[in-house]
Parts: C-alpha cells; sequence; structure tokens
C-alpha cells in the first residue's frame, strides 16, 4: 500500500511540474512570439522545423500539427541536415530550431549553415543567452524551472513547453489564415473526423437498397418492399415526388389497431410530410437530425428526385458519432 502511495504521489508531482511549467510559458511570451507569427502568415516558404535528441521528436509533433491546420512546413532532423539534408531547406523558408541549451555540437554546426542560406532563423530554447539564442532572428524563450524527474535531467518538463509553445503557434496562425472546418477536412480525409467533415449522404446510399411504393401499393407488397430492402422504411411516391413515409414502425402500429388489413393500400397508413435531405448533406448533420427527432430513416433526394434512404446504422457503422 505504502509503494503504491507512493507512486501515485510521484504522478501527482510530475503532473504538477508540467502544469507550473506551462503557465510559466505566459510571462514568456515576447513581441518575437508575435513576430515570428506574422512571418510566417506572410511567408510563401515552408516552416522548417529541427533539432536533436528528444527535441527533435517535439519538433517533428509540431511540423505535423502545423500541416493540419493549413500551414506548410516540414521537419529536418539537425544531425542528418549536416549531412546532406540541409538541401532541402529552400531560400524563402523560416526555420525553427529547436534545443533546450541551444549549444549542442550539432546546433552550433548547423546555425551558421542556415544563415549562410539566408533563412530566417527562429530559436525555441530554454535558453535565452545560448549561442543558438544569440545567432536566431527571434528567439521564442521556453524556459522550465527544472525537469520532472527527479535527478534533473530526463527531457520532461522541457519539452512539454516546447510542445505547447508550438500549439499556440499553430492555432494563432489558423486564426490569421481563417482556417474553417471545411479545410482541416481536406487534409483529414480517413478516420472517424475525416468521415465527419467529409461523408455525404449520397456516399451512404445503395441503389439495391431504394424501397418505393406508390400510394395505392397494397400493404402486402409494401411490407414486402420494406422487408427486401433492409432499411426498416419505404418511400412513398407518386410520380418521383415523394408524398410520404411507412416504416416498421406504422406497420406495428397498423397491426395493433386494424384487425382486417388485408384490403388496405400505402396511403392508409404512411406518414405524410417526410424529412427529406438533399444528398450532399453531411452524414454528421443527419445523424444529429435524426437523434434530434428520434428517427431512424432519412430520406434523400438528388436534383428533385428520390435518391434513396439512409439508416441511423449506416452512419454509426461509418464511425459517425
Amino acid at each position: 500500500m505504502n509503494k503504491s502511495i507512493s507512486i501515485i504521489n510521484t504522478a501527482q508531482s510530475v503532473i504538477s511540474q508540467q502544469a507550473e511549467a506551462i503557465e510559466g510559458l505566459i510571462p514568456q511570451l515576447s513581441a518575437d512570439f508575435e513576430k515570428v507569427v506574422t512571418w510566417i502568415h506572410q511567408n510563401r516558404g515552408r516552416v522548417v522545423l529541427t533539432g536533436i535528441g528528444k527535441s527533435a521528436i517535439i519538433g517533428m509533433k509540431i511540423s505535423a500539427t502545423l500541416n493540419s491546420t493549413g500551414t506548410k512546413s516540414i521537419f529536418m532532423h539537425a544531425a542528418d541536415a549536416i549531412h546532406g539534408d540541409l538541401g532541402i531547406v529552400e531560400p524563402n523558408d523560416l526555420v525553427i530550431c529547436l534545443s533546450k541549451s541551444g549549444t549542442t555540437p550539432e546546433i552550433k554546426t548547423l546555425v551558421p549553415l542556415l544563415k549562410n542560406r539566408g533563412s530566417k532563423l527562429v530559436g525555441m530554447t530554454g535558453n535565452a543567452t545560448s549561442y543558438l539564442a544569440q545567432q536566431s532572428d527571434a528567439v521564442l524563450h521556453v524556459g522550465v524551472a527544472k525537469e520532472a524527474d527527479p535527478n534533473n535531467l530526463a527531457p520532461t518538463t522541457s519539452t512539454t513547453a516546447q510542445l505547447v509553445l508550438g500549439d499556440a503557434l499553430a492555432i494563432c496562425l489558423m486564426e490569421l489564415s481563417g482556417f474553417k472546418p471545411e479545410d482541416f477536412a481536406r487534409s483529414h480525409p480517413g478516420g472517424a473526423l475525416g468521415k465527419a467533415l467529409n461523408v455525404q449522404l449520397e456516399h451512404l446510399l445503395q441503389e439495391h437498397k431504394k424501397p418505393a411504393v406508390q400510394p395505392t401499393t397494397p400493404v402486402a407488397k409494401v411490407i414486402s418492399e420494406i422487408s427486401t430492402k433492409l432499411v426498416g422504411a419505404t418511400a412513398v411516391l407518386e410520380g418521383k415526388t415523394v408524398v410520404g413515409i411507412i416504416t416498421d414502425g406504422d406497420l406495428r402500429r397498423m397491426m395493433q389497431n386494424q384487425h382486417h388489413f388485408a384490403t388496405l393500400i400505402a396511403k392508409d397508413i404512411m406518414s405524410t410530410n417526410p424529412f427529406l435531405l438533399s444528398s450532399k448533406t453531411l452524414a454528421k448533420e443527419a445523424l444529429t437530425l435524426m437523434q434530434h427527432k428520434e428517427i431512424n430513416q432519412i430520406l434523400v433526394e438528388s436534383n428533385g428526385a428520390y435518391a434513396g434512404i439512409v439508416h441511423i446504422h449506416d452512419i454509426l457503422n461509418e464511425g459517425i458519432y
């Protein structure tokens, strides 16, 4: 039990130190941060992230975040840069170099090479008086009081600070560029998030599951149409115009209320004025409507004509919630 208490205490201490370090970034924000955001926003080139060790890993994440939020970016490992990869840096690129100390040998070798290429250099460092800071055109200071490990050695709090400042940079650029959800969707087509922003009702329609009957169709044929098309409902059409819908629920209510229904026809049991959505409607928007109205099917139209039925399970099965 004592060991468990010690583990929890250690974890709480680490989290508290990390939280304090993040809060400590606020007073460190300077005019240089605003300058860097403006440079990137106005720049025609890319943002190149570089670093060594754990800072390099954080640089990779910042680069990925920038790319996914509308700012072109690449990552270049500092060690690889001085062995040939420096060639990927173009004159219009802005380079952000991450280094806690700002004095590692690879960084000291790389910095003059970058400056000779005419690239703007931004140093993200915890040491405001370091070689990197002195050689940079702007400095993003990420100083922390100490690392979270008991020996004050393992990059923990310092890398968290770098990560958070990188996120702040990306969000500021998003706001400046007016980055919208549809912009996000274009670069995130996969996974549940991408589907929620991209999948339209037309993508869920299946031609062999397009149930339809006429207002005069006998109930027996209505039941057959619903059973064979497997979406739990059928549209009722007059020509190409939707005039109603019959669902499994309508059939159950009919059977409860009518002892003799062999002579009934579709218009006797259909629900009129059904919800009808465009095939271009996002599936997530249709899902919201279906949940709000407590319905399981939605009728879909395309160019003014009935296109089919989408069941709520069709949307959920796509991973859209």
